[in-house]
């Protein structure tokens, strides 16, 4: 079935199609749409979940956290400062390894205000524990939402899906929604989470751990992150055998076998990069675009192939480390020097606040990158 969705629409289709139990529901914008859209389906009853309306960010989270500790699923959506108001309860609910999924509508972080779009609010989850998926486009948001649930069962942990304010959750575009059976078939039959409460064998969680046990907790979560591509491509692949769309991988890559410039970008402004890329190869310039999926784990495999072919890479960041530099280019840089790659690495910070972004403008930072 195709529909004309936003970015936000989606999610809560999303939601919907993987039969949620317990939403919890606090406004901020641009991600008050989803929260509306799911409260929609509750009213007419094509959702049977408990919406919750809480009176802050922060009891968003600890109310999924809560629903997630008796086992149901569990889902919630919010942006910049109301992401940074809940920021307590995200490590409870990584260090908990809750599988509780939540979307992040991507949006500046105040002040000085702004509800337009940049990556530094979604960028914060990096250290907490949280598999962290971005999308490009409304379809994207609709299939990553699914297959999110899949991953944070599999994992045993939070999954965030990101998506930019306004230009992908305010945009409206054609959507193809897979039948409940088919997202059912792929989701499978819910099984009790090992988290969950079990008041015939009660158990603690969040105890007090001393000094010589508190690092098994994070090694641990950090292998299952550092495992986690593997277990997200083959949920990629199960999905697609479930419903037909496509599969992008953890890095989608756009012109890039024989590319001499690679950017590396994430979220809808690749779309314009790879715009600019189409057009300065029609006048015989080899670039190319390595469009980032996935956050946490980080597709170090993915990007240090894609750099070797390169003569040169160009990491374009939508979130910067004040003081330091582009977050992403933080990261590429840390892999290709990790793995012995002498690929120069260019970084270029832009979009902070939702500035305008233009595929001349990325015809311009592949121009400079080449030396042209």
């Amino acid at each position: 079935m195709r529909e004309f969705l936003t970015g936000n629409y989606a999610a809560a289709y999303g939601v919907k199609l993987s039969r949620v139990e317990v939403v919890s529901a606090y406004p901020i914008t641009p991600q008050t749409s989803v929260i509306e859209k799911i409260s929609e389906f509750v009213e007419k009853g094509e959702l049977k979940a408990k919406l919750i309306r809480v009176e802050s960010e922060h009891s968003a989270m600890a109310a999924v956290i809560g629903a997630a500790f008796s086992g149901a699923r569990a889902y919630t959506a919010t942006s910049a400062q109301g992401l940074l108001y809940m920021y307590e309860m995200i490590w409870w609910a990584a260090g908990s390894r809750l599988p509780v999924v939540a979307g992040i509508v991507t949006r500046a972080i105040a002040p000085p205000w702004s509800i337009w779009t940049d990556h530094s609010d979604f960028m914060t989850l990096r250290d907490a524990g949280w598999a962290m998926l971005f999308a490009s486009s409304a379809q994207e948001v609709l299939d990553m939402t699914i297959q999110a649930f899949k991953l944070a069962k599999e994992l045993m942990l939070p999954v965030a899906v990101g998506w930019d304010a306004f230009i992908t959750s305010h945009t409206a575009e054609p959507v193809e929604v897979p039948p409940q059976e088919q997202v059912d078939y792929f989701l499978g039959e819910k099984k009790k989470s090992p988290a969950a409460v079990d008041f015939e064998n009660p158990f603690a969680h969040g105890a007090l751990a001393f000094p010589k046990d508190y690092p098994k907790f994070r090694e641990d979560i950090h292998r299952t992150l550092k495992a986690a591509g593997e277990v997200y491509s083959n949920i990629e692949r199960r999905y697609y055998e479930a419903t037909g769309r496509e599969r992008y991988g953890l890095v989608e890559e756009v012109f890039c076998e024989d590319a001499d410039a690679v950017m590396f970008i994430m979220g809808a402004a690749a779309g314009d990069a790879i715009h600019a890329a189409g057009e300065l190869r029609r006048k015989g310039l080899h670039v190319g675009v390595a469009r980032i999926r996935s956050i946490r784990p980080f597709p170090r495999n993915e990007v240090e192939k894609i750099a070797r072919r390169a003569s040169k890479v160009i990491v374009f960041d939508r979130s910067y480390s004040l003081g330091f530099g582009g977050v992403l280019a933080t990261e590429v840089r840390s892999v290709l020097h990790e793995e012995g790659v002498d690929t120069p690495v260019i970084s270029v910070t832009g979009g902070l606040g939702g500035s305008d972004l233009s595929p001349e403008y990325f015809e311009k930072i592949f121009l400079k990158g080449l030396g042209v």
